[in-house]
């Protein structure tokens, strides 16, 4: 090739990898704009006026990009659904977000108000406050946008309303038919979904189930989840004395339910963590290539560790990716007498522990808590649902009442799966680094029964940054990510599916 053509293209190159970026630039400032004023309208699930409000923001922003929106009425709050219109010869993607958030305490927030968008820089380990004036042609992409749901999850709902207007306005085709359903009660577990997926079955139907929730792995890669852990749970109590006594008087005669409980539960688990209750990891087998992918994974374990502080996992798995793939019993939290100041010599009434239960594919929910209630009974103890009468203790020495929370199922799609394919080639290509591919995360999106009802394969692709403190005071989104996300969107909807 000549030199003068070789410079008119690299030339031509360069220019229009600038046309772009500066375009993608002017969209990702219309999506700070249109996210700060989403935050705006507070979005507390326990509060159904504010969801309503939310949907009436999300009708007018859907319905100017063209879309056919719907109100879904549930056995709670609405859905909301849009969808633009359908080309029967194109396949489908089904989009799954929520608009609603935690709710906040602004005494614990770093600004006023929560739902009022702070702008702010880094400096010196200090987060401090800047004017949106200040959002110039030049983007600070190390910027960031503090306010509730900024990350989770109207950061990628505004991502994907933007991502749209680029596409139009590149003018690039989308060969697929989009739906979107969003969902106003995921903070409250989604309690309504399965039965709304049901009624709705048809106008959901799918060939893939893409879930925009959750942060990008924490080296920043650009990253895929095929699955998500599920959960239900279980509340433990045991019962002494039929009130508090004291221990000066009764100790070393009245059982005391602490010690009872305390027993109980060190049974359930070895010292290094695993559960010994049998059965409870039964039909769990990794394969060669599903172990190399997780291997491939790139977590530092020293730094896990030295977040956390602590100097030795358990080991369930031999490693942190490794763990996840098992079901977990966790003590989330246990209460029995007093303590601190007001801790008093007595021999407590009762002990309660609270315990979750995080689901895999091959564990069914009812079945583990069976296996729990199973292994209780097995220590010697009487299980009952309510408190125990007076004839019932005279009778029986050992009680425990178990009550048992509802089950959010586990979802996973094969890793070998050609669309999960088709997402690893597109982000690879988009921003020339490699893939993290998750087999299935360790928290819970209650999305299964979209993926369990419709059959659909589903993959979570993330948008937001992994230190985005969702749920927690000064929740925040980095500028750069939406940037990443308005790609990474973009290719999404534009590239097709290999023939």
């Amino acid at each position: 090739m000549h030199k003068p053509l070789f410079l008119f293209l690299a030339l031509s190159a360069i220019w229009c990898r600038a046309q772009d970026n500066a375009l993608i630039k002017t969209q990702v400032r219309h999506t700070i704009d249109e996210l700060v004023e989403f935050v705006a309208i507070p979005n507390d699930a326990l509060n159904p006026a504010d969801i309503n409000r939310n949907i009436t923001w999300l009708s007018d922003k859907f319905n100017a990009r063209g879309f056919n929106t719907s109100v879904l009425p549930t056995e709670g709050l609405p859905l909301f659904f849009a969808a633009l219109p359908m080309d029967a010869k194109k396949p489908t993607l089904l989009f799954y977000m929520h608009f609603d958030g935690q709710s906040v305490d602004p005494s614990k927030w770093d600004q006023p108000d929560p739902y009022k968008t702070v702008l702010k820089v880094r400096d010196d380990n200090a987060w401090r406050s800047m004017d949106f004036a200040e959002l110039n042609d030049d983007i600070p992409y190390e910027w960031r946008l503090f306010g509730r749901s900024t990350s989770d999850d109207k950061g990628p709902i505004v991502m994907l309303l933007n991502t749209i207007d680029l596409i139009r306005k590149t003018e690039q085709d989308i060969p697929y038919n989009i739906k979107v359903i969003l969902d106003g009660e995921e903070e409250k577990s989604s309690a309504p979904l399965p039965a709304a997926v049901a009624q709705y079955r048809e106008l959901l139907e799918a060939d893939y189930l893409i879930i925009s929730d959750g942060p990008v792995h924490v080296s920043g890669q650009p990253t895929i989840v095929y699955g998500c852990r599920g959960i239900t749970t279980l509340s433990l109590t045991t019962y002494g004395p039929i009130l508090p006594q004291h221990s000066g008087h009764y100790g070393n005669y009245a059982p005391n339910p602490g010690m009872q409980l305390a027993q109980i539960l060190s049974s359930m688990k070895d010292a290094e963590g695993r559960v010994l209750i049998p059965g409870y990891y039964d039909g769990i087998e990794l394969t060669d290539n599903e172990q190399k992918i997780l291997q491939a994974v790139p977590d530092d374990a020293s730094r896990i560790n030295a977040a956390l502080q602590i100097k030795t996992p358990e080991k369930v798995g031999a490693f942190y990716q490794e763990a996840l793939q098992y079901p977990s019993l966790n003590v989330r939290g246990l209460s029995s007498g007093w303590v601190g100041p007001e801790a008093r010599t007595i021999i407590p009434s009762t002990a309660t522990a609270e315990l979750d239960l995080r689901l895999v594919p091959e564990s069914d929910g009812k079945r583990l808590k069976g296996l729990v209630r199973k292994h209780i009974e097995s220590l010697g103890y009487e299980i009952t649902e309510g408190v125990p009468t007076a004839e019932m203790r005279a009778s029986t020495a050992q009680w425990v009442t178990v009550e048992e929370g509802s089950v959010t199922d586990a979802f996973r799609t094969s890793l070998e799966h050609p669309y999960g394919e088709h997402l690893k080639v597109l982000l690879q290509e988009t921003f020339g680094k490699p893939v993290v591919q998750i087999r299935i995360m360790g928290g819970t999106v209650p999305i299964a029964p979209f993926v369990n009802a419709l059959e659909i394969p589903a993959f979570l692709l993330p948008l937001v940054n992994p230190d985005n403190n969702q749920h927690s005071p000064n929740e925040n989104l980095k500028i750069g990510q939406i940037d990443y996300g308005i790609r990474a969107l973009q290719a999404l909807l534009t590239t097709p599916l290999a023939e």
